[in-house]
């Protein structure tokens, strides 16, 4: 039997590292799943607030993927702020410049703007930038909820966009994140719904949010690179050792993260053995021998960056998979591998990466 740094493990090693991954990934699951749970009760409020040709409502459905009824009213139309469901639990509420309000709304409208986990206040590039008539607003808004995005819609239609995002950063004391982007185009989109979901993951509703967008794959994406970065810190891994147990709780909670999003469903048995074969298996092996080959005698120094590449191979596969209507399994997980362990060998992109 070869030693453990050539990347092969002996029955008994095996049998130990199979029985920590399923014990492991019992606790992972469930803690994942009532995690994932939990947040697919709460609801989520997201304000918006500029003027009517802000570009609010195509901002809206570029980052959702779909049009969304209700906002982006017309001038004059709202004077009385009520939230647009979008969907099941997630609702934006739409206000043009909160001095067009009915000043007996005020109350309700600063009640709505506190509870209000994303507000993302609208600036037109093409316009005047941060008049003084939006400084008072965003005031006011900046009170009540200081979770705020500050989106310079418009810039296909703007010249020096640069200054002008960096004087509206140094107007508002370089608090807020403020994204250039283009609705029209959708230059910088992705930008935007990430910042959104950074902020929703703040109080654990990112998932919730996450899984109603059209455009999945750059969320996907983010996840499997983050998972796999968290991976190559964990230690030596596929090593035996108490590492096996973190990157298990990692793995399951990527797998779960992804079902979720892709809303199909994964059974506990399944993410266990996909794990398992994954960190153990012939994904496993397979990854190990390749950098010990390419880095001979590397031995655990060589593990840390094999655990996030395990990860990375396995976040893709299901992706891939869950994307192509392919049922997700150890063997179908270990096939997808080989077919990008191959495209790699050739120079080519996975499918994520393009």
């Amino acid at each position: 039997m070869k030693a453990i740094g050539k990347g092969t493990y002996t029955e008994a090693q095996k049998s130990e590292m199979k029985r920590q991954i399923r014990h492991a990934a019992d606790e992972a699951f469930d803690q994942e799943m009532a995690e994932i749970n939990g947040q697919l009760q709460k609801e989520i409020l997201i304000a918006l607030v500029g003027d009517v040709n802000a570009g609010k409502s195509s901002t809206i459905n570029r980052i959702v993927g779909e049009e969304v009824a209700g906002v982006g009213a017309e001038p004059g139309e709202t004077t009385t702020i009520h939230p647009h469901a979008y969907k099941d639990k997630i609702f934006f509420i739409d206000t043009p410049g909160l001095n067009d309000v009915n000043k007996e709304n005020s109350a309700t409208t600063l009640d709505y703007f506190r509870k209000t986990d994303v507000v993302l206040f609208f600036l037109n590039a093409a316009g005047t930038v941060f008049s003084e008539s939006e400084q008072r607003s965003f005031r006011i808004v900046e009170k009540a909820n200081p979770n705020i995005l500050i989106v310079l819609n418009k810039i296909d239609a703007a010249d020096e966009v640069d200054r002008l995002v960096a004087r509206v950063r140094k107007e508002t004391g370089h608090k807020y994140d403020v994204l250039p982007i283009s609705s029209r185009t959708g230059e910088n989109i992705d930008q935007l719904r990430d910042a959104i979901l950074e902020l929703l993951k703040k109080n654990n509703k990112d998932i919730l949010f996450a899984r109603t967008i059209k455009e999945k794959s750059s969320i996907a994406n983010k996840w499997i690179i983050a998972a796999s970065t968290s991976a190559g810190a964990i230690g030596a891994v596929p090593l035996p050792g108490a590492d096996i147990v973190p990157l298990t709780a990692l793995q399951i909670g990527l797998l779960t993260r992804l079902a979720t999003l892709y809303e199909r469903p994964i059974s506990r048995e399944a993410a266990k053995e996909i794990v398992i074969t994954a960190i153990v298996g012939n994904l496993g092996r397979t990854i190990f021998s390749q950098v010990i080959k390419l880095f001979p005698g590397a031995g655990s120094v060589a593990a840390a960056g094999v655990a996030g590449s395990v990860t990375l191979a396995l976040g893709y596969s299901v992706k891939y998979a869950y994307e192509r209507g392919i049922d997700v399994t150890p063997d179908t997980v270990t096939k997808l591998y080989k077919n990008f362990r191959d495209r790699k060998n050739k120079g080519k992109k996975l499918p994520g990466e393009e």
